[in-house]
């Protein structure tokens, strides 16, 4: 593209007439702007993967992604640099790259919790300042070195305060992932690097504001003119704009859509106050920020604005400004044995200073030494907030291209750091109390019965409370349910929001109540609505986790709430037309590794619908159930829970007794069960219906007995039964199903009844225990019910 007369770079046209009519695409703005975009999504995705086994957190491989597209790598070729990234288009790319920081920072000020941050303790305050205040100092050292080197010429009092700002801060986001992915979060110390990085981030945003006052070109009445304007602008928007946004937000009740009127003007406030603020001289994030901050998080609104925004600039619009950071850092910049030194010295400063801050304060506080050192490197994590200061400090002159490639590479390395060393410094032991009832069958069926069902979508909440509704029994020590949500932890910023919460609960679930401050949900709604009107005492909860190793929150909170049965669902959606639609093997995954680690009995339910789409009342239950039992430990179990279920006076239960084969080493022991069954539960027992199969059946004659059975709503069956594969696919490709299991699965058996498939715990068998069992261990175990519903867990070792 040629130069305008004077040297200025001729503006490019905004669309292209095509090829056909002798044009470069590339030479116009929208399809450029679009192929870089494209570039820079399918190149951080793949590095985001490749970086996976390490578990980096996304923000590296955007940074690295940046940098790869610059003049350090890609960018060192003027024929691609000239192509993708012509002069003429960062203007583009920058002012998209801001509106995507502009939302993603109004994202970070709405899931802000100011009244967590005034709830920190005094030992999370203390370790904070003194993580801020030692680097910040000691970056000031630095820039006085940087200065006589390589930094010559720049303003000192700005570039003072940037470089205290750059090794101080901690980046907030990041850590939360970081600490979710090394099972940390809910942890002591987990919640106190929280705690402190929450203030942490408070401070790198007054701290940064200074900077970008002093970094004016004005005098430093200018500066101080800057500084009043801004907090000007801040009580502004408290109690100007809070009021407007609070009347959009109660207008906005539970269970309606949010009016798009409210959702436009809300995302026009964040650009006007981002103009306001960029008015000032302060800079047009701090503006969306503030919106953020002060819009009610009460209600649907806040929710709905983040799902409107945030798949959208998080996953197109925010790796942009990675990329316009990339541009402007060259790593052949620092070149030589002074510039790699003063690299080192920059590394260094910011590892000493945060961490040896942090570690002396964590002492002082009593923390242990190794949880001391381990906070000391959480708290050394950089992030967004980290180039956002760069770039600003980098456009205004104060940092030149050396120090900034310095600068940034410093941000890439002690967060990359963070995760290996913390994985290697500190592994803290999941240790737990021994218990006895770990299965079903036991030997007093009038103890207590605990178990833990899980769910992935609000389709399967009907059926899990229905399965509730047909467990309870009769007893007098009833049931005992813990429904836990498993969702997977993203990179979407809901995901940073949840995650909080897991924080402030306890354990590596939430528990959100319905109280005052309107901090409702509809999962536990559906829950403490059955508990209400039935005798099981439950409690809903989320799992938030990566899906590689969610079945650790599975099996260690089955552990410690002392389940017999964990009920896990099939990864495969039972869809309209009677088909299954798979979820991913991800889902398949998490089954088997429960089943390989788990401390109690297993059912993995096939979801078809028990009771329809809808919770049956306790009046309206009229299910059929079908038990087939082959013999061996799994079809015991499954029978011992038809068992219970035919308690239930709308419930009638189908036995059907198949012939062992002629070794069974279980023979006696099965015989010996079925003999009590038929003593304490068949006789006389007009809802149970016992059937024996004759011994010279073979596959053929299994199948017709099942579909004999009619039309049952479920199938009890044990996943280690001593029968052939009844199909001739699916059982393969579902091992954790059974033989038996994996037929009654196919859509070509039934499309109406649902399949529950027992593993029954063996504690003969080899174990792979993820919970250390110490008898020493005293453990609270909350039970739900009207005295404590609601109410944390409580664990104490």
């Amino acid at each position: 593209m040629a130069d305008e007369p004077g040297g200025a770079l001729k503006p490019m046209k905004a669309t292209s007439d095509g090829v056909f009519q002798g044009e470069n695409p590339l030479n116009s703005a929208l399809p450029l702007a679009i192929l870089q975009i494209c570039i820079v999504v399918v190149l951080t995705r793949v590095l985001a993967f490749m970086l996976r086994p390490l578990r980096q957190p996304r923000v590296i491989a955007e940074i690295i992604g940046g940098i790869l597209l610059g003049p350090s790598a890609l960018g060192r070729s003027t024929a691609f640099l000239n192509t993708v990234f012509p002069k003429q288009s960062l203007t583009v790319l920058d002012t998209l790259a801001n509106i995507g920081l502009l939302y993603f920072l109004f994202l970070v000020g709405l899931e802000l919790d100011l009244r967590a941050i005034r709830r920190t303790g005094s030992s999370a305050l203390v370790i904070a300042v003194a993580g801020i205040s030692l680097p910040f100092i000691m970056g000031i050292g630095t820039s006085f070195v940087l200065e006589s080197t390589v930094a010559r010429g720049v303003p000192m009092g700005p570039f003072l305060v940037f470089m205290g700002v750059a090794l101080s801060i901690t980046a907030f986001p990041v850590l939360a992932r970081i600490l979710a992915e090394l099972k940390l979060l809910t942890t002591d110390l987990g919640r106190m690097a929280m705690s402190a990085a929450a203030v942490n981030d408070v401070v790198a945003w007054i701290l940064l504001a200074l900077a970008i006052a002093l970094s004016g070109s004005g005098s430093p009445l200018v500066s101080l003119w800057v500084l009043l304007t801004g907090a000007g602008f801040v009580l502004a928007a408290f109690f100007l704009l809070r009021p407007v946004l609070a009347w959009m937000a109660r207008r906005s009740p539970e269970g309606e859509p949010v009016k798009e009127l409210y959702i436009c003007a809300t995302l026009a406030i964040v650009l006007a106050a981002g103009f306001a603020t960029d008015t000032i001289g302060v800079h047009a994030l701090f503006g969306a920020f503030i919106v953020g901050i002060i819009v009610p998080k009460e209600g649907p609104f806040a929710g709905v604005l983040l799902e409107k925004v945030e798949d959208l600039i998080s996953g197109l619009f925010l790796p942009l400004y990675f990329v316009s950071s990339g541009l402007k850092t060259d790593v052949m910049t620092i070149r030589g044995g002074k510039s790699w030194a003063l690299l080192v010295l920059v590394v260094a400063t910011a590892c000493i200073g945060k961490i040896g801050g942090t570690l002396v304060a964590s002492l002082l506080m009593r923390v242990p030494l190794r949880e001391a050192l381990t906070l000391g490197f959480l708290m050394n994590t950089k992030g967004l907030v980290e180039l956002i200061v760069l770039n600003i400090g980098k456009d205004r002159h104060v940092l030149n291209d050396e120090t900034f490639a310095i600068l940034v590479l410093m941000a890439l390395i002690t967060t990359f750091i963070t995760t290996p060393v913390v994985m290697a410094i500190y592994k803290p032991a999941r240790r737990g109390p021994p218990y006895k009832n770990r299965a079903v069958q036991r030997a007093n069926p009038n103890d207590e019965f605990r178990m833990m069902a899980c769910f992935h979508s609000t389709r399967n909440i009907p059926t899990i409370i229905n399965l509730m509704e047909s467990s309870r029994g009769t007893r007098k020590r009833g049931i005992t349910v813990y429904a836990m949500h498993l969702v997977e932890l993203s990179e979407r910023s809901s995901a940073i929001s949840m995650v909080h919460k897991a924080r402030r609960n306890g354990m590596p679930f939430w528990n959100r109540r319905r109280n005052g401050d309107g901090d409702g949900d509809q999962l536990v709604v559906a829950f403490e609505t059955y508990q209400q009107l039935s005798r099981v005492s439950i409690r809903a909860m989320t799992a938030i986790s990566d899906l590689h190793t969610m079945h650790e929150d599975v099996v260690t909170s089955a552990h410690q709430k002392r389940a017999a049965l964990i009920v896990l669902p099939f990864h495969k959606l039972h869809q309209v037309d009677g088909h299954m639609e798979s979820l991913g093997d991800q889902y398949q995954h998490i089954n088997q590794r429960v089943l390989h680690h788990a401390p109690c009995s297993v059912g993995i339910l096939v979801d078809r619908g028990l009771g329809g789409a809808a919770q049956v009342a306790a009046s309206d239950v009229s299910y059929t159930i079908v038990a087939a039992f082959f013999g061996g430990r799994d079809d015991r179990e499954a029978l011992a829970y038809g068992m219970r279920m035919v308690e239930h006076p709308g419930i009638a239960l189908h036995v059907l007794r198949f012939p062992p084969p002629a070794d069974s080493s279980e023979r006696a022991a099965d015989d010996a069960f079925l003999e009590e069954f038929r003593a304490k539960v068949a006789n006389g027992n007009e809802s149970v219906r016992y059937e024996e199969k004759p011994a010279a059946g073979g596959k053929a004659e299994v199948v017709e007995a099942f579909k004999a059975a009619g039309r049952c709503n479920l199938f009890l069956v044990g996943q280690g039964t001593p029968c052939a594969p009844l199909a001739d696919r699916g059982a393969d490709d579902c091992p954790e199903l059974g033989p038996v299991g994996s037929y009654l699965a196919l859509p070509e058996f039934s499309t109406v009844a649902s399949v529950l498939v027992m593993k029954q715990y063996d504690p003969t068998a080899k174990h792979y225990d993820l919970v250390e069992e110490v008898a020493e261990i005293a453990v609270d175990v909350d039970t739900p019910g009207p005295s404590n519903r609601g109410t944390n867990t409580s664990f104490r070792a």
